[in-house]
């Protein structure tokens, strides 16, 4: 055994370690494009979870109660294809080899919901670390509700590894800082401690002791100072499982591109093929035929394969478990089942306010008279704000905190953490059983993007709920007063984004938040008080769902259109009396959601905006030109804010029915 077999284990352990490693740099040299580096020095480590420690079944990946796995560092990921496809999952050898290729099932980065046994979306640092902070959350949130003595229906670890990437970036320090605060002892994190990123060294940015770092924020730290050491990965592993008051990182030096004559410990290795010649000598170093591509060896591929019966035999377990549970605790059962399956129990669109002899209510409050009214009946509703639960109105009242000790709490003190919370909420709803919530104020918004964007790349129904949500904030100023952020969100794919008029919308919009199943929904609410509208005259809010409607029309074909969302609506009805008396007819139009409007039918499009009337729309400039045409206008702001009184900032800005009125008479040239 030469020295690229080193490492305890017996020989099959090690057939099976450089199987990982030839087969993750076989498809980055064929695909001449990938991340080889990592893989290599991971694979002791991936061989040792999955065939040793994680609870899983290949054969149905979706078993409620498996653990959860999270490759944090997405560009390894040849490192889990390698290992799903290895142990049992449907991930073919054929897919491998066309890693990175249009269609493939083994793209760049792990995708959730496009290959078997991938739990989330990973590729930008430190995200991972957030989603498995939320898998980890969710667990012990159900654990709480559900377990019964001798009877534990939840019971699963969240497995999540990271690199020295992902603990340089600043929302793993959030997430690893609110995880050790809630003590959450299921959450075993792997650290790929290899010492070098894409420039080099890491000794170059990244030389503060993590292990001292991560004992501050309440963590429980075990060092491996060999990555290729089988049995101490192992028992590392085993104490982590051990220690149930604490979240453990596991400190794990291991060697980027480990084999490799002439690119090991080099960040050569870490997001360029090796070459061909490289990977020649590497597979002779690692004892393996050197002209045999894609090569899995048949005892190393029987060996890991053990792992799918051992994981059908687990579950097979479980499911004796849960009958018993459900005869025992029937009416448990049946709403965790409820839970699990996104069913909310009968009555619960009936339970939402309808705000009936209410003059005036910004639309914050609403939201939280919204949800409170929903979380009687939806119990998967789990959230919290990051530090402004006041201000957002996202206090469940008749819940508690979900803290150390309160697992079973619905109310998230997030703390001023706003990126981690984005992608904790991301990690709940990957969990399944949950229906996660996070507020903050919207200018806000832009600490989230990238965790809102993944959100809406995975298809994720977590609920946004963004307050203060104009220059209308008033004297708080430029900074924290939102100019371009609804264009912003508008402009992520698959995000709905619903900037509701009144309280009756609001209530509305929370209605279709929590009906979502495939999509993300931002609620942009305000902090002034906003006119109630009279549903008993005008058309009802559920309305809302169309996108657009026409709230107030005139008599005969109108003049001019109207359009407003938000705050800007009221402005809107009452410009459309005041152009009555000027002899010009208009036409109000609500349009609280672009995203909902665009999956209309052109001739309801047609119905509501006729092509050959003009528009005036109150907000932001961006983007309304698709809706007001050619010869329209938009009064909107694009610079930024100041600071004064709310009414007077409005009133500076243009944003009065005065103004309404003259744009319009302009645009009907009148």
């Amino acid at each position: 055994m030469n020295d690229c077999m080193t490492g305890t284990g017996t020989y099959l352990d090690t057939l099976c370690v450089n199987a990982i490693r030839t087969l993750s740099m076989d498809a980055v040299q064929k695909a001449d494009s990938g991340h080889p580096g990592a893989p290599m020095g991971l694979a002791p480590a991936g061989y040792v979870l999955f065939t040793r420690h994680l609870k899983h079944n290949p054969r149905n990946p979706k078993w409620f109660d498996r653990d959860r796995f999270v490759l944090s560092g997405g560009h390894a990921s040849m490192l889990l294809y390698s290992l799903l496809h290895l142990t049992g999952y449907d991930v073919t050898l054929d897919d491998i080899k066309q890693f990175r290729q249009w269609g493939s099932r083994t793209p760049g980065h792990p995708e959730y919901g496009h290959t078997p046994g991938v739990e989330t979306t990973t590729g930008p640092l430190g995200q991972g670390v957030a989603n498995a902070v939320g898998m980890a959350m969710a667990e012990r949130h159900l654990a709480a509700l559900y377990n019964q003595p001798g009877k534990e229906i939840i019971n699963h670890h969240t497995y999540v590894f990271c690199g020295d990437g992902d603990l340089m970036e600043g929302i793993s320090a959030e997430a690893a800082s609110l995880a050790g605060h809630l003590g959450l002892g299921k959450l075993i994190c792997i650290y790929d401690d290899n010492k070098i990123s894409i420039e080099g060294s890491t000794d170059i940015a990244f030389t503060e002791d993590v292990a001292r770092r991560f004992q501050a924020y309440l963590w429980h730290v075990v060092k491996v100072e060999d990555g290729n050491d089988l049995n101490a990965i192992s028992a590392a592993i085993e104490k982590a499982k051990k220690e149930t008051r604490k979240p453990t990182l596991i400190m794990l030096r291991t060697h980027i591109a480990y084999g490799s004559p002439n690119k090991q410990d080099s960040a050569d290795a870490h997001g360029a093929p090796l070459g061909v010649e490289e990977v020649k000598l590497t597979k002779k170093c690692l004892g393996c035929p050197e002209d045999e591509v894609f090569c899995v060896p048949d005892k190393a591929l029987g060996h890991c394969r053990n792992a799918a019966s051992g994981g059908q035999a687990a579950e097979d377990n479980w499911n004796d478990l849960f009958e018993s549970y459900q005869k025992k605790y029937p009416d448990q059962a049946k709403q965790w089942f409820e839970m699990v399956n996104g069913l909310y129990a009968e009555g619960w669109e009936a339970g939402l306010p309808d705000f009936k002899g209410e003059k005036s209510m910004a639309t914050r409050k609403a939201s939280g008279m919204a949800l409170n009214a929903l979380a009687g009946f939806i119990p998967a509703l789990i959230g919290g704000s990051a530090d402004l639960a006041p201000s957002n109105n996202t206090i469940i009242k008749r819940a508690s905190d979900f803290q150390k000790g309160n697992y079973s709490g619905r109310n998230i003190r997030f703390g001023v953490r706003e990126h981690a919370m984005g992608a904790i909420l991301n990690g709940m709803s990957l969990h399944g059983g949950l229906k996660p919530f996070g507020g903050t104020f919207l200018v806000f918004a832009d600490y989230m993007r990238p965790s809102i964007r993944l959100a809406a790349l995975m298809k994720q129904p977590v609920i946004y709920v963004f307050t203060h949500d104009s220059i209308a904030v008033g004297e708080d100023g430029p900074t924290h007063q939102p100019v371009e952020h609804v264009a912003v969100l508008r402009a992520i794919p698959n995000l709905t984004v619903i900037r509701p008029a009144d309280a009756t919308e609001t209530a509305a919009a929370w209605r279709y938040a929590v009906k979502s199943t495939d999509s993300p929904v931002a609620l942009i609410l305000s902090r002034q008080n906003l006119p109630v509208i009279d549903r008993e005259k005008f058309p009802p809010a559920e309305s809302l769902e169309s996108g657009a409607y026409v709230l107030a029309d005139s008599n005969n074909k109108p003049d001019v259109i109207l359009i407003g969302t938000g705050s800007e609506v009221s402005l809107c009805m009452s410009a459309k009396d005041q152009l009555a008396e000027k002899g010009i007819s208009a036409r109000v139009v609500s349009m609280p959601s672009w995203e909902l409007f665009n999956k209309m039918p052109q001739d309801y499009k047609n119905q509501i905006l006729p092509p050959d009337v003009k528009s005036v729309e109150a907000g932001l400039p961006m983007g309304w030109e698709k809706y007001v045409g050619d010869s329209g206008a938009v009064i909107g702001i694009s610079t930024f804010g100041a600071s004064a009184p709310g009414g007077t900032v409005m009133k500076e800005y243009g944003f009065t029915v005065d103004n309404v009125v003259a744009m319009a008479m302009k645009v009907a040239g009148k």
